[in-house]
């Protein structure tokens, strides 16, 4: 609640300080549910094309994929609006929480708080946005601190680090190879074969 809050707060100040109000938030919170998305839209509100738009939401949440891939077998006992709820909730924090428990009814309220607790540190936002003023220089980089502590709770929590430094190992070569605007796939990808040629020792460990 408190990760969700405070980013939450800072992305809805940022849109207002671009010149979107709590309502926005509300609307890009409910629908989009993707901060790092929502980050980014803020920007692409201000004239990209549909093409670009599509390709840069692609590109930004690529990760999903491998978040879903990977609970297929344990969603799909789940049936109804549930369902689909909980596939279109899982975001980065989310899973890195719903990935350690076969409880169904747990990630299932881990999913809706964390929605709840987004959408309203969004709106917080917003409306501190409206009635004082904020230097927003910054606020963005909030999203890469939280995922700096998912990942360093995710070591902490973890006696094998294959993942971890399989994740940074590729992510690094292929920012060296692609370029910073242009690393995110082909680095999910060769995390994703790593991972899988790994597969028996992880799970053996």
């Amino acid at each position: 609640m408190t990760g969700y809050i405070v980013l939450g707060t800072g992305f809805g100040i940022l849109l207002n300080a671009k010149g979107y109000n709590a309502l926005w938030a509300l609307a890009m919170g409910l629908i989009i549910y993707s901060g790092t998305m929502q980050f980014v839209a803020v920007d692409l509100f201000s004239g990209a094309s549909l093409g670009a738009a599509a390709m840069t939401s692609l590109m930004v949440s690529a990760r999903h994929l491998f978040y879903g891939i990977s609970m297929v077998n344990r969603y799909k006992k789940i049936h109804g609006l549930k369902k689909f709820y909980m596939i279109f909730a899982l975001t980065d924090e989310t899973y890195s929480l719903v990935c350690e428990s076969d409880d169904e009814d747990y990630c299932f309220w881990v999913s809706i708080l964390d929605h709840t607790y987004w959408v309203a540190g969004g709106i917080i936002g917003g409306l501190l946005g409206q009635v004082m003023p904020f230097d927003s220089t910054g606020i963005d980089f909030a999203l890469t601190a939280l995922f700096i502590t998912i990942c360093v709770e995710q070591w902490l929590c973890r006696e094998e680090h294959y993942s971890a430094l399989t994740g940074f190992c590729a992510s690094v070569l292929c920012l060296l190879i692609f370029g910073a605007e242009n690393f995110l796939i082909p680095s999910m990808f060769l995390i994703t074969f790593a991972l899988f040629m790994l597969r028996r020792k992880i799970e053996n460990e």
